[in-house]
């Protein structure tokens, strides 16, 4: 049974899911179709001008285009520090058997997801090649169960929406655009509503992945699995030039850190934030990998797994700036408006967080980014929210982390993701 509902979604993929950013492309003009219904009086010209704004004009979300990626390449390039590597080489030698190991490698991915996203989706799948190297395992099924880990990462430290809602200078911070408010990480990721289901899903899933271990392993090539990168690092050849000493000398990794750590806990008051979380994992890079050279090759093959987010992210800014755009907002009201006051109809107080829960797994089909995915439904979600006169920090809180774990649960099934994952592993 479970072969052949496996083969109905592989066939479901194949066909009708492109590669995400078609989707952008689809879902941008599904908006604009929907604004011109919505918004009379507006000619063309006027949407295309509104739809450059967002893309690349004044309204452009780049800024947040830049953190969202750096978030990844920062986490990525933590992963490959020496360290890193001989714990998972350590992690590696614990299980006896083929679902222990898969649990185990659900597990780390899960932790280091919940921390940082990047580096939890590559801490998972470099796991899971270690431990296909020193046993018999179904290594699909271990890369599969790292990939189980991505989700919890909208309910941890480097949710986009989270960290977004908590700077008010964040362009995708709706909630104080429209209430004049941020909401704190403590009332969004320190919420009972957040970490129960964090911990019931971890429970649940450890426990279903032992019951669906395969019973017949697919083979796999070790050699194959042991082959890795050579290392760019340039080879200490006669006598040590200037340059070469410089990219060695560790000194200006921890005067780097250091500042950046003086200025989070003494200057900044320890607040997080999108930056302060980039800076953090930056920070840490910088200390496990000892010397600059190593921390710059590591960001550069990080960088490779970034440029998916940089094409997809200046479309969902199109995507926001046609929602929200009204030419008289007192009088006529945006599709933003228009959702929302529709989505209010039906929905009370209680039922709403769910109603955005069920909305942002459909939405998590065409933008499989918390970020983006943010920008288009975070408009119509506070709108909702201040209709049903519910402006409270923690239910706007609530309202924002409904539409984090639609998105979290959503891309299990949205392929966007499990790319890097599958090339990492080389399948």
């Amino acid at each position: 049974m479970f072969v052949k509902l496996t083969h109905l979604f592989v066939r479901f993929a194949q066909r009708f899911m492109p590669d995400p950013y078609l989707y952008a492309i689809l879902l941008t003009i599904i908006v604009a179709a929907g604004a011109w219904l919505a918004v009379p009086g507006v000619g063309p010209g006027k949407w295309v001008e509104v739809w450059y704004e967002g893309v690349w004009g004044t309204q452009n979300i780049f800024t947040f285009a830049l953190q969202m990626t750096l978030i990844l390449v920062c986490g990525y390039t933590l992963a490959q520090a020496p360290l890193i590597e001989r714990t998972l080489r350590r992690l590696a030698s614990l299980p006896h058997n083929q679902s222990q190991a898969a649990v185990l490698v659900f597990l780390t991915g899960a932790i280091t997801s919940f921390f940082n996203w990047g580096l939890g989706l590559v801490v998972g799948t470099l796991l899971a090649k270690e431990m296909a190297k020193r046993m018999e395992a179904d290594f699909a099924y271990l890369v599969a169960a790292a990939y189980m880990g991505f989700i919890t990462w909208a309910s941890g430290f480097s949710s986009s929406i989270v960290l977004a809602n908590a700077d008010p200078a964040s362009s995708l911070n709706w909630i104080h655009k429209l209430t004049g408010q941020t909401v704190p990480v403590s009332e969004t990721l320190g919420a009972a509503y957040n970490l129960v289901p964090v911990v019931v899903t971890v429970i649940v899933i450890a426990v279903l992945l032992k019951r669906i271990q395969p019973q017949q392993i697919q083979p796999v090539d070790r050699a194959r699995l042991s082959q890795t990168d050579a290392k760019q690092e340039m080879a200490a050849t006669g006598d040590s030039t200037f340059a070469f000493r410089l990219e060695r000398a560790w000194i200006f990794n921890l005067l780097v850190a250091a500042a950046g750590l003086y200025y989070f806990f003494i200057i900044a008051g320890a607040t997080l934030k999108i930056d302060t979380m980039i800076m953090l994992f930056t920070v840490a890079g910088l200390l496990f990998h000892g010397t600059p050279i190593r921390f710059i090759q590591a960001f550069k093959e990080a960088a490779k797994a970034s440029g998916s987010l940089l094409l997809q992210y200046p479309f969902y800014g199109g995507i926001m700036a046609l929602i929200t755009f009204s030419p008289d907002p007192a009088h006529t009201p945006s599709l933003a408006v228009v959702l929302a006051r529709s989505l209010v109809e039906g929905a009370t107080e209680t039922t709403l967080p769910f109603f955005n829960f069920l909305a942002s797994l459909i939405i998590t089909m065409f933008i499989p980014s918390g970020g983006g995915h943010w920008a288009v439904q975070a408009p119509v979600s506070i709108e909702a929210a201040r209709l049903l006169g519910e402006t409270s920090v923690q239910y706007l809180g609530k309202i924002s982390m409904s539409v984090a774990f639609g998105e979290q649960v959503g891309n299990m099934i949205q392929p966007f993701w499990a790319l890097p994952v599958l090339a990492i592993a080389g399948l």
